[in-house]
């Protein structure tokens, strides 16, 4: 392990795009949304990737914790699971006349909630203290979660079968929602015969480690964000709210997250300060889930929100 805590951003830069790359080795094809979660860690946020079966959700939580050398944890998300099943209980011991907490898969570092909108709503809620202050608290006691902590959670798409949308409450902790996609055709023919799985999940090498993840996370909390920039926000926060295509507009807390987000895919570009195109590029995966069109109430399709986006001038 290289210890970088006073390394310069373009060294971390290149640390991170050897993690990177060494995800892609089994994630095929799926460069933009790899630099989307690693965005997502460093700028302490939580993940929602929203795709049919099969597309290789999880496997991309799976891989990233494995590279990164994080302790991991899955829940399979199910109608009949009780928010117990994720904080953990209380049970009661008779020898010592006493109840011992048995902490539930949420104590980890990377949690994968595979298929979350499976699960009711009343299980879904027991996520948020923990994604937003990195804590549980049950039976009267508070118990910190050991950091770094990122939430992955997966979803599928609410035109299928069995599923419960996610509240508007829960949406927000998530930073991004982003979509992995079918793959090309030269990454699907990799796939099929095999030639690009240089290794098993379990065989890949940790490049990272908790320590160093947390001195990245501050390296992305100190870049410089202009007033220009932030001018650049207001006006991408007063266009969702009076342009008339949204039922609600983006709030202060996304906003906040958006700055977050941009500063965090400057630091992976190997600077200690943000640009207008930072911003650009992680827009549609912070407020694509926070945002329902006026006239139908549905999201906006991606491509979309980012055309719709270009009617704010980008500061020069």
């Amino acid at each position: 392990m290289v210890d970088f805590s006073a390394a310069l951003p373009e060294e971390s830069a290149a640390l991170l795009a050897e993690v990177s790359q060494a995800i892609g080795r089994l994630v095929l094809g799926k460069d933009q949304q790899i630099r989307l979660a690693l965005c997502c860690l460093l700028a302490e946020g939580h993940l929602l990737i929203e795709d049919i079966p099969g597309i290789g959700k999880t496997t991309l939580a799976k891989v990233l914790a494995r590279v990164l050398g994080l302790d991991f944890r899955r829940i399979q998300c199910t109608s009949d699971m009780l928010p117990g099943d994720i904080l953990g209980v209380s049970v009661f011991d008779p020898n010592s006349a006493s109840f011992s907490f048995h902490p539930g898969p949420i104590f980890t570092q990377i949690l994968l909630a595979d298929e979350i909108n499976r699960t009711t709503p009343k299980t879904q809620s027991a996520l948020l203290e923990a994604m937003e202050e990195q804590q549980v608290s049950l039976d009267g006691t508070t118990r910190k979660l050991a950091p770094p902590f990122l939430v992955i959670a997966t979803q599928n798409p609410l035109e299928q079968a069995g599923t419960y949308p996610l509240p508007e409450s829960q949406l927000d902790r998530f930073l991004f929602r982003i979509t992995i996609g079918y793959p090309d055709h030269a990454a699907e023919n990799r796939l099929l015969t095999g030639s690009g799985a240089l290794a098993t999940v379990a065989e890949l090498p940790a490049l990272l480690n908790a320590e160093q993840i947390l001195v990245l996370q501050q390296q992305a909390r100190a870049v410089h964000v202009g007033p220009s920039l932030v001018k650049y926000v207001q006006g991408l926060l007063d266009f969702s709210r009076n342009s008339g295509l949204f039922t609600l507009g983006l709030s202060p807390r996304a906003g906040l997250s958006l700055l977050r987000a941009a500063k965090s895919w400057a630091l992976l570009a190997g600077r200690d300060y943000t640009l207008p195109e930072d911003i650009q590029a992680v827009l549609v995966a912070v407020a694509g889930h926070r945002l329902r069109q006026a006239e139908n109430l549905l999201p906006m399709a991606d491509e979309q929100l980012r055309k719709t986006f270009q009617a704010v001038p980008v500061p020069v």
